[in-house]
């Protein structure tokens, strides 16, 4: 047999030359025009409208773009004939680097070589005049600089739900880009209908300021995509690939998002990489010690505004996360607010992670690097506190204030939030929530021989001073997040405590033969199995997973099984679920409700 010869695009012989000879003119002529149209793309949204900050008549919407253009708008109304002008503001610190997952970059540097600030302009608007319990469909508009209108879908909101309305209320948190958060969500959205709000008890991103992990990272599973419903994640398993967009929820649905140790960035620069900046906090004791040292240099005429810029540039900020959010407190990240019966109570109890080895090259929580102890600017500190929480700090006494309060009191469920775990199994809650206790071995000449920190356990702020005042205060659910499980404890006064962050991975639980790491020869006390803090966990009460042996496990922890947990206030009760991602075609399994 022979084989077809591939086809030839020469001019026939005896063909009429003049018109092949146009048609390449021609050709020749429109190539540039067609490769003008080819590479350049209409210009879009960053991502869709989300919802903020609802009142008993009003609610915000946010989008954002990469053009400041020349006007942005919501229409909203029954035939969207209503209209309200946006506020555009650009954000202030968002970048890419070599490490970025965007465009055609895999984390090489191939376009992005070094730092390269991105321009993104937030758009927000108030819709007033709404009434509770009543959805209207809204839509929004940005105007490019040439008057090209971008639209998004037409989507719904509605007011804050007034009390009594049954709500359905996501719990989540610790997103990260994970593996499995699209999953996750796609599967929210097909088990429980009509989702009213969602809790996120922190750790939105890894970098904040990488702005790529937020909009468009090109593995697919960005924050607002996978929120929105237009990740592209693939899974595969068993030579089965499977790709998951997440779920549209929070352009219909108001997000409260709280402040997790991700939302925090460090010390800034404008050469290291921002995960070298994400992992470099300096405490504020520390920096008003350099400062005081070079304020000569830094701020000769002690202009307070100049001083204000050198501390959040040399100490830590949440600047993006506050840009792109509008958290409903008072300029603070802590707040509380009346979701129809419930009362949210979130505040800002977290702390920098740092690795738990005492190798001699590792800036860790327990200790500082040999080579860093003659220098004092390049110490680490430890595991420090970013907001103070204990008692007589402001954010104590703004929380004695909030449970005092009419609102508070009177709410039929009262919850409370925030990323640190009062209890777990996992390793992120060792050490105790306390600030790290330096102590400097010296040899006989005065030479550092050990720079190392613990962390003693009587001094939880957590355990010692906010339990107590929640217990006090009839506070039924403490709901948080960062150590990648999903267990649950019961104090003896009836106090819940969920943790339900097995959502896109998990890094274990210590239970049974897995123990946390323990630094010996430390004075303090930090322990290797089971809650730190001494409650029993709970066995979920429908189809707990099991371990090898058969035995029932309290607790979910696995890279292949994800979860997430549902507020429903009409039944009083949380339920959650779990899913496994190496099953695409099973179902999503209710292991575990409990009521309030």
């Amino acid at each position: 047999m022979i084989a077809p010869q591939p086809r030839r695009f020469n001019t026939p012989s005896g063909s009429p030359r003049n018109l092949w000879i146009f048609v390449l003119f021609l050709v020749a002529a429109l190539t540039p025009f067609l490769l003008m149209i080819s590479q350049s793309s209409p210009p879009q949204l960053l991502s869709d409208p989300f919802l903020q900050r609802p009142t008993e008549n009003s609610i915000e919407v946010v989008w954002f773009t990469e053009f400041a253009g020349r006007e942005h708008l919501v229409s909203y109304g029954e035939n969207l004939e209503q209209k309200v002008i946006a506020n555009t503001t650009q954000l202030s610190r968002v970048r890419e680097d070599q490490k970025s997952w965007v465009a055609d970059q895999a984390g090489d540097g191939t376009i992005y070589p070094q730092l390269t600030v991105r321009n993104i302009w937030r758009h927000a608007a108030e819709i007033t005049h709404l009434t509770a319990g009543v959805r209207v469909p809204y839509q929004v508009t940005s105007y490019t600089a040439k008057g090209d209108a971008v639209d998004s879908k037409v989507f719904s909101l509605s007011p804050k739900p007034q009390a009594g309305t049954p709500l359905k209320i996501l719990l989540t948190s610790d997103h990260q880009l994970k593996p499995m958060v699209a999953a996750n969500l796609e599967k929210v959205a097909e088990t429980v209908q009509n989702i009213d709000g969602i809790f996120f008890a922190g750790d939105l991103v890894n970098v904040p300021d990488r702005a790529s992990e937020w909009f468009d990272d090109n593995r697919g599973n960005a924050f607002f995509p996978c929120l929105q419903g237009y990740a592209n994640y693939q899974l595969e398993y068993d030579s089965q690939k499977t790709v998951y967009h997440g779920a549209e929820l929070i352009q219909n649905v108001p997000l409260f998002p709280i402040i997790g140790n991700h939302e925090v960035m460090g010390v800034f620069s404008n050469e290291k990489d921002l995960s070298q900046q994400f992992s470099s906090p300096y405490p504020q004791k520390a920096a008003e010690t350099l400062y005081q040292q070079q304020q000569a240099n830094i701020n000769p005429s002690n202009d307070p505004q100049v001083r204000q810029e050198w501390f959040k540039n040399h100490t830590f900020n949440t600047d993006t996360v506050e840009e792109i959010f509008s958290f409903p407190g008072d300029g603070k990240p802590y707040y509380a607010l009346t979701f129809g019966n419930v009362r949210l109570v979130s505040l800002y109890i977290t702390n920098l992670w740092r690795i738990p080895k005492l190798d001699p090259d590792i800036k860790g929580k327990y200790r500082e690097r040999d080579r860093d102890f003659d220098t004092p600017e390049n110490w680490g500190y430890g595991q420090q506190i970013f907001e103070p929480i204990a008692k007589g700090s402001e954010q104590y006494n703004w929380l004695q204030q909030e449970l005092q309060s009419p609102e508070f009191q009177q709410a039929k469920y009262k919850i409370v939030m925030f990323h640190h775990p009062p209890h777990s199994l996992g390793d992120n809650i060792i050490p105790a929530y306390t600030d790290p206790v330096q102590i400097i071995e010296r040899d006989p000449a005065g030479n550092i021989q050990m720079i190392r920190y613990e962390y003693p356990k009587d001094r939880d702020y957590i355990i010692r001073d906010v339990i107590p005042l929640l217990e006090a205060a009839k506070v039924q659910l403490v709901y948080f997040g960062h150590c990648h499980l999903w267990n649950r404890f019961t104090s003896k006064n009836g106090m819940h405590f969920l943790e339900s962050s097995n959502v896109g991975n998990s890094y274990g639980a210590a239970y049974g033969d897995n123990r946390r790491f323990i630094p010996p020869n430390f004075t303090e006390e930090y322990i290797e199995l089971g809650d730190p803090n001494g409650l029993e966990p709970i066995l979920p009460t429908l189809k707990p997973l099991s371990d090898a042996k058969g035995q029932p496990l309290p607790y979910l922890s696995s890279n292949e099984i994800t979860a997430f947990s549902i507020l429903d206030t009409e039944k009083g009760a949380v339920s959650s679920y779990y899913f496994d991602i190496r099953q695409p075609d099973s179902e999503v399994i209710k292991f575990d409700e409990f009521s309030l």
